[in-house]
């Protein structure tokens, strides 16, 4: 029987939170790929039916539901987020 040091455990369970780290990364980057064709496709959706591609009022929805679950840091994301998907069109 091979008795593991605490360290070889910890060690372990870094690689493996990391491993899942890694995981929830790659799943984030493809929503965000997602979002960003999706919000594209809205945009390009709204200019043929003579609208315009933005809308502020949901732009500023958007930026209020982040900011409330996220905090200041939630407000930063959800920019980054919204300029993701006028990038795409």
């Amino acid at each position: 029987m091979t008795v593991q040091s605490g360290t070889d455990t910890a060690a372990e369970r870094v690689d493996a939170l990391r491993r899942r780290i890694d995981e929830v990364d790659a799943a984030l980057i493809a929503l965000w790929q997602e979002r960003a064709e999706l919000s594209g496709e809205v945009g390009k959706a709204r200019m043929a039916a003579g609208g315009t591609r933005l809308v502020l009022a949901r732009e500023q929805a958007i930026l209020d539901r982040y900011r409330e679950s996220l905090g200041a840091d939630g407000t930063r994301l959800a920019m980054l987020v919204l300029r993701a998907g006028r990038g795409s069109l």
